[in-house]
């Protein structure tokens, strides 16, 4: 049996908005594409500074390929209510590195836990649905060192396996850092092993 690699995941092109109201309680709803934790960190700074003034600022997030670093945060409201139902539409829409913050500003009618939940869950819904969705593929890098005489084998397998070139030196010495797709990248290794006094140099 053939073990297929999973090396593409879901997520969002660009920044979008929308804004749900509710017993006069306003949502504006945020989704962010973001890569790491800082950046994460960043956004909630900016957008908490943004919105000083509303009642609660709550988020969700999803981080990495493996969709297995998340958090989703109420920001004050019943337990539950919102983060969570945040996460559950990033989740539903199986999509990561992304952020979604929904900003509430209270219109003086309590909403109820049943009432909070749904709200927010539209409101991420809402602005998830404006997002483009993209897919992107997991990739893994390599770096070879290898004798100069070698440079036209390692190149006929570059072209051939079409791999991202991040970078290249030229010495007694050569040096090449390649990136390809998760699934590709057994093949190619395969292929450059062979090249005579080719060596993979652990990374650092």
């Amino acid at each position: 049996m053939i073990c297929q690699v999973e090396d593409t995941y879901k997520t969002i092109l660009s920044r979008s908005e929308s804004i749900y109201t509710e017993k006069r309680s306003k949502f504006i709803a945020i989704a962010l594409p973001v890569r790491t934790l800082s950046e994460v960190k960043d956004y909630l700074e900016e957008y908490q500074k943004k919105y000083y003034d509303a009642r609660h600022v709550c988020y969700a997030y999803m981080l990495g390929a493996e969709r297995k670093e998340f958090r989703a945060n109420d920001n004050g409201e019943p337990s539950g209510t919102a983060g969570k139902p945040i996460l559950g539409q990033i989740n539903s829409k199986e999509l990561t590195d992304v952020l979604v913050i929904v900003v509430r500003y209270f219109g003086g009618i309590k909403l109820g836990t049943s009432g909070l939940i749904v709200a927010y869950r539209t409101a991420a819904a809402q602005a998830l649905e404006e997002a483009e969705v993209i897919e992107k593929t997991v990739d893994e890098e390599v770096t070879v060192i290898f004798e100069y005489p070698f440079m036209n084998d390692v190149m006929r397998i570059v072209k051939e396996e079409e791999p991202e070139i991040l970078e290249q030196t030229y010495d007694m010495d050569c040096l090449m850092r390649l990136r390809i797709r998760k699934s590709a990248m057994p093949r190619m290794r395969a292929r450059l092993e062979k090249v005579e006094t080719l060596r993979f140099p652990e990374p650092v």
